[in-house]
């Protein structure tokens, strides 16, 4: 599609970056998946930073539903309780790691001075829905029962991620909501997530066949995560599609040329009317995807502060 004229120069430039640095078209729609995956470790990879450094990052195993689930903990200062966030990477449910966002995560760690727990939940399609979904809320869960042992406060978690991440967040703390009403979440941080099977508004017409994350994408994806049709009606897989009532806080950031930009204005829309403290903010010019452009898109670095700084308000 020909360039959109609202579209950020620096977001424009970072894209074409990102499409020289790809040996081959990046995130075809063909299984196994195995050769896709590596292909866009390898491109995210290029742009990994471990600034801004931690006083500690650790990976540590938590026994999960069976298995032993890798986590990172990044934590900002020495300080003891910590507030946590535990977030969520995208990618579609299908590829993405906590090696891909972990320069996002120490950004919101040190902007907010909150801890950040990023879980290696088990990728789409081998472990279709629920099981993601049921293992980020068996580490929410382990977090409130012994978070302490990490130099955390169990009673300050906040939930997040973004793209299919914030999916994933949204839909745990609606299961956690029902499974555990005596755990208090402080907060959610939703990043151009994914809320609707539906892929039926204005935004899917208009960026159907541009910029990275199109609508056959997106079929694909669904197909993976959800490939049975009745798993997409269930509100945890579909939050637009639950009853919002008494969810904790939320900060909803809207990339504004992007597939999932309607949806996540209805998304905000849905919780403000189910009562739910919303702040929402659409970021100009931006592409789906653009936090993990922070070194080289201004517009990522005044969404990651203003995350950051929402969290240090809400934890």
């Amino acid at each position: 599609m020909p360039q959109d004229p609202r579209l950020d120069p620096e977001m424009a430039a970072f894209t074409e970056m990102m499409a020289g640095r790809a040996a081959l078209p990046p995130q075809r729609l063909e299984r196994p998946l195995d050769a896709t995956r590596a292909e866009n470790e390898a491109l995210n990879l290029t742009l990994s930073n471990p600034e801004p450094a931690m006083a500690e990052s650790s990976d540590r195993w938590l026994p999960v539903r069976g298995r032993r689930l890798l986590c990172r903990l990044h934590r900002p200062s020495d300080a003891e309780p910590l507030p946590v966030l535990v977030h969520l990477h995208g990618g579609g449910w299908v590829w993405g790691s906590i090696d891909t966002h972990d320069p996002l995560v120490r950004s919101l760690a040190a902007g907010s001075g909150c801890a950040v727990i990023a879980p290696d939940y088990a990728l789409s399609p081998e472990a279709a829905f629920p099981q993601a979904l049921e293992e980020v809320a068996a580490v929410v869960r382990w977090v409130a029962a012994h978070g302490a042992e990490w130099g955390l406060d169990p009673s300050r978690i906040v939930l997040g991620g973004d793209s299919a991440g914030a999916n994933l967040a949204l839909g745990a703390a609606l299961l956690l909501r029902q499974s555990d009403p005596g755990l208090r979440l402080r907060g959610l941080l939703l990043d151009y997530g994914v809320f609707d099977d539906r892929m039926a508004t204005p935004s899917y017409a208009e960026f159907a066949d541009g910029y990275g994350l199109t609508a056959e994408r997106m079929r694909f994806f669904w197909d993976c995560y959800a490939p049975n049709p009745a798993d997409r009606l269930s509100p945890y897989a579909a939050p637009i599609r639950a009853d919002l009532r008494g969810l904790p806080p939320c900060r909803v950031q809207i990339a504004e040329l992007d597939v999932l930009s309607d949806e996540n204005r209805a998304m905000a829309r849905a919780l403000r009317e189910a009562g739910v403290t919303v702040e929402e903010e659409t970021f100009p010019g931006t592409l789906h995807g653009f936090l993990r452009a922070r070194d080289h898109v201004a517009a990522a670095r005044r969404a990651i502060a203003a995350g950051a700084g929402w969290l240090a308000r809400t934890a």
